[in-house]
């Protein structure tokens, strides 16, 4: 049986290399983006597009929710509401839509995977970035309440923490804090996004059972918890 997987924001970034892995190991993936060439158009930041989006598609084995935005660089006294609204809603409000639309066939079939992309700026926090900070660390409750509540139903759920990566949405990121995120990374470099995606394929397989709920760093040494 030919799994489906939906990747959010499955254009660009490690969605994109999400979606290119998960298709060398035969599963048939669906992209969901603002892009003008993704599978079907979702806002994921809007519950309504994504019901839509979910009732054209059908059953979703894995869920990879990958869209995101980094949002202003800028301290937090000077972050408008309206940047704010937007972070939360893209980066955090949109793995909730995606997730509660396709979490109810997963259960019903008794198989699923989920993989939301938190950062490790939710877990440490990342100064001029409080808004992303701030949606990834909601990110990262978020799955650990969700693997508990699905824990015994066949459905896993799993959030992976990246340190920098080096994707199209950091390219807008100031050279500053971008270079504060990499002088923090013992390694001394950018992750690459097939290397995350090589975590993200193993999470969705079979091959994948006893491990749910969790948060697994890909930080090239950041992470210290």
């Amino acid at each position: 049986m030919t799994r489906t997987a939906l990747v959010t924001g499955g254009c660009s970034g490690i969605g994109l290399a999400a979606a290119n892995r998960l298709r060398a190991d035969g599963i048939r993936v669906l992209t969901a983006d603002l892009a003008p060439d993704a599978d079907v158009a979702v806002d994921v930041s809007s519950a309504k597009d994504v019901a839509d989006a979910a009732g054209s598609i059908g059953a979703v084995d894995i869920l990879v929710n990958s869209a995101g935005i980094v949002g202003p660089n800028a301290p937090l006294w000077e972050i408008t509401d309206e940047q704010w609204d937007r972070v939360i809603r893209v980066d955090l409000t949109g793995v909730f839509n995606c997730c509660r639309a396709v979490i109810p066939g997963m259960i019903e079939r008794g198989w699923g995977r989920i993989v939301n992309v938190a950062s490790i700026a939710g877990k440490e926090g990342n100064p001029n970035l409080s808004a992303y900070s701030a949606a990834k660390a909601g990110v990262i409750g978020l799955t650990k309440s969700l693997g508990k509540e699905l824990a015994t139903s066949g459905v896993l759920v799993h959030a992976i923490a990246p340190a920098v990566i080096s994707t199209p949405m950091n390219a807008g990121t100031a050279p500053e804090t971008l270079r504060y995120m990499i002088d923090r990374i013992p390694m001394g470099r950018l992750g690459e996004p097939d290397e995350v995606a090589e975590l993200i394929a193993w999470l969705c397989s079979d091959r994948c059972t006893f491990s749910t709920g969790s948060v697994h760093d890909i930080s090239g040494g950041r992470a210290t918890y």
